[in-house]
Formats: C-alpha cells, sequence, structure tokens
C-alpha cells in the first residue's frame, strides 16, 4: 500500500467512527495545492542534474501551511502527499494554528557535495518562493535536512523577496532566530507523550525495554532521554542495521561509535541483527523512527512490544494496525507521538513573529503544556468511543478542522 492511500484509509477509518458533512470529507481527500518542480543544479564537476522537487499544500483552514523538507531517494509525490495530510492531523490534534504541508526531493544527499547540496536547496526556494511565507506556507526540517538548510531557504527567500522575516522557517540555527531545544524537540514531545502512557498502563520504567528503530535525530534524543530517566534501551538500528544488548545500550556511546565507523553495527558488548530482527526484538516500547510502512501485514505478528510509539511518520500499515490491536498492543499513532516537533515549531515561529527568545527550559515547559493535554483528550476519547488511540487523536483532529472548514465557508 502507498503511503497515500494509508493516510486515506486512516481517514475512512476514522470518519466511520464519527458524523461529518460529507463535503468536509471530500475536501479532506485532496490536498489544496500540489507543486512538482525540476531543479537544474550545476554539478562541482561542471555536468548538470536535474532533481525532482515537491511540495503539497494539504489544507490551511486553521492556519498557515506547516510541514518539513525532506531530502531522500526515495522521496515521491505520493509520499509527500501522504506526509502533508498527517500534518493536517497532526496540527490539529495538538491544537496548534497551522494547517499541514510538506515538501521533498528526490535525491541522495550524502552523494552530493556541501555545495551542490546548497544550490540545490538554493534552487528549490526559488522554485516555491511564490507559495511559501511566514503567513502562507512555514517550511521546516525532516528527514536529511538541518537547521544550515533552513539557513539557505530563509537567505535565499529574503533574497527574492525582501521579506526578512525568520518566521518563514521553522528549525533554523538559533544564530538566525531558531528556537533552543528544537533539535531534540520531536524526540522530547514523544518522551512526555510515554511518561504519560505510563500512567495509564502502569508501566514500570525500571522493567519495560526500550528499542529505537532509526537513530537520527529523533531517535537518538528519544533514546537518549529514555537513559537519562532510567529506562532501559536494549536495541538501536540506524539505516545499515541495528545492535541488541539484553544489559542495556547508552545512546550517547552508540551515537559515538555511530560517528567514528559509520553505523551503530560493531558497537561493543552488542549483537548484529537487521533492522526486521529488531522491530521483531521483545521489549515494553518500541519506537519506530525512521521512514514509512515498516510494520506490516506480514510482520505485524511478530511484533513482541507492549507499545507502539511512532516516533515516524506512517511506519504502520492499516492492517498491522488492525493485527496489533487484536493482541492487545497500545498503538500510539504518529500524529501524535512525533508532534513535538511541530509543537516546537509553532513555539519558534510565535518567538520570531514576537521578537522573543525563550530558554530551552521555558521551552519545554511550553511544549509539555501542548503534548500533556493533547494525550490526555486522545486517551479520554478512547475511553469513551472504545477505539483505537489513533481513531481518537483523528477524530479529534478532525473536528477542529472540519469546524474550521465550515466557519469559513468552504462547505
Amino acid at each position: 500500500m502507498s503511503a497515500f492511500a494509508n493516510a486515506l484509509t486512516q481517514l475512512e477509518t476514522a470518519i466511520a467512527h464519527g458524523t461529518f458533512d460529507p463535503a468536509a470529507v471530500e475536501l479532506l481527500r485532496h490536498p489544496r495545492r500540489t507543486l512538482q518542480v525540476s531543479l537544474a543544479v550545476k554539478m562541482d564537476d561542471g555536468s548538470l542534474r536535474v532533481f525532482e522537487g515537491y511540495r503539497v499544500q494539504y489544507n490551511n483552514a486553521r492556519g498557515p501551511y506547516k510541514g518539513g523538507l525532506r531530502y531522500h531517494p526515495q522521496t515521491d509525490l505520493d509520499e509527500v502527499q501522504a506526509l502533508a495530510f498527517w500534518m493536517s492531523i497532526k496540527c490539529a490534534v495538538v491544537d496548534v494554528p497551522f494547517g499541514g504541508g510538506k515538501g521533498g526531493i528526490t535525491v541522495d544527499p550524502k552523494a552530493l557535495s556541501k555545495g551542490e547540496l546548497e544550490r540545490l536547496t538554493r534552487a528549490f526556494t526559488r522554485a516555491i518562493a511564490d507559495v511559501i511565507g511566514p503567513e502562507r506556507d512555514v517550511p521546516a526540517p525532516d528527514v536529511n535536512t538541518t537547521p544550515e538548510i533552513m539557513g539557505w531557504i530563509m537567505d535565499e527567500y529574503a533574497q527574492l523577496t525582501g521579506n526578512s522575516s525568520p518566521a518563514v522557517v521553522t528549525g533554523k540555527p538559533v544564530a538566525l532566530g531558531g528556537s533552543e531545544g528544537r533539535g531534540t524537540a520531536t524526540g522530547q514531545g514523544g518522551f512526555f507523550v510515554l511518561q504519560e502512557l505510563q500512567k495509564k498502563i502502569g508501566i514500570d520504567p525500571e522493567s519495560a525495554t526500550v528499542v529505537v528503530q532509526g537513530f537520527g535525530n529523533v531517535g537518538r534524543s528519544f533514546a537518549a532521554l529514555c537513559h537519562r530517566h532510567g529506562w532501559q534501551v536494549t536495541g538501536i538500528s540506524d539505516s545499515h542495521g541495528g545492535i541488541v544488548s539484553e544489559t542495556g545500550l547508552d545512546p550517547e556511546a552508540v551515537a559515538a561509535w555511530k560517528k567514528e565507523h559509520g553505523g551503530v553495527s560493531g558497537f561493543p558488548g552488542s549483537r548484529d541483527v537487521s533492522n526486521a530482527e529488531l522491530l521483531e526484538h521483545p521489549c515494553g516500547i518500541l519506537a519506530p523512527s525512521a521512514l514509512e510502512n515498516v510494520i506490516t501485514e506480514e510482520n505485524a505478528p511478530r511484533i513482541r512490544a507492549q507499545v507502539v510509539l511512532e516516533l515516524a511518520n506512517g511506519p504502520t500499515t492499516p492492517g498491522a494496525d488492525r493485527l496489533l490491536a487484536e493482541r492487545g498492543v497500545v498503538v500510539v499513532p504518529d500524529v501524535l507521538a512525533n508532534a513535538g516537533g511541530v509543537a516546537t515549531s509553532f513555539l519558534e515561529w510565535q518567538q520570531n513573529r514576537e521578537g522573543a527568545h525563550w530558554s530551552e527550559h521555558e521551552v519545554f515547559q511550553k511544549l509539555s503544556d501542548i503534548m500533556v493535554p493533547a494525550f490526555r483528550a486522545a486517551w479520554e476519547a478512547r475511553e469513551r468511543g472504545g477505539g483505537s488511540l489513533r481513531t481518537a487523536s483523528y477524530l479529534i483532529a478532525l473536528e477542529r478542522i472540519c469546524a474550521a472548514m465550515k466557519a469559513k465557508g468552504w462547505y
């Protein structure tokens, strides 16, 4: 199943549990704008290469489009549409005043020099400059994009438009108006959700084990928080493979090993496994933190976790979702579990608009004030309706989005 088909299946599942105007539902099945661009970039050797780029603006009923920009060789329009849809839901779940958007370029950034990467980024910015802006569409980092790349976008946009507002992007360097704590915000938000879930289902941090699939920015920060607060991290993987250790892993030590050796495999005191084997490793908390569709109908029966905490976007297919629910596995959906990133992007945008700069402590306190009520509302809706946390989260989001569309006269 494609990523966008997955997203629409989740939409149909949710609306079956609520009462929504058919016109509103039809609007939600389609993005408001889809932009596909061809980017001609001069390479270091003098040759010219053309890359495909995308920006999907899904729904802006509740505020400016908001969503990351990813650089990945498998990125395509279908994936970006799905991610933009999920951003629409995610922003509404945590009640920040944004709509949903997403962008991507089909490229392996590791195969480019820094100069080539900058020229590609600036070319993409020129191609989308007419449809982004602090009050229109606010990009942010995602897979394989960084604060430095956001700085290039901000600079190119200012040169093109004369608008030097730092609020045109979030996730940028602190020196350019970025927020303290933004780099670890998604992991921090996920950990706030885990702490709340712990209270609801009685997880004991001292005996529960954590497996993190994906060791980029999100997976690493989440694993480090778990370790720091006494949870035992027994499995970690990156794009090359995974490691497990029943006596526990120190995520910071693993990160240092990865930096030196190019991957987590071979870490002393651990056993190497494949990414597929890591997903099926017994644990209390499984946190998929990489790409979409890694938990499927094929491997869901072998998932041996009490909780799946979706720190990646769309890691669980609808069929797998049903199988996990039948087995009593609690799935905390991506639109809630990983919303710490967009919540902190909102806080950064807010600081930029106000000319403020908050400490990391202030940012994380405000993040907690967003994430904790959002989780509690979803949990209470789940208990009232008897469905899944995903369906409960979607119903909350859809009610908010539909109310905004209705108030604007869209249907």
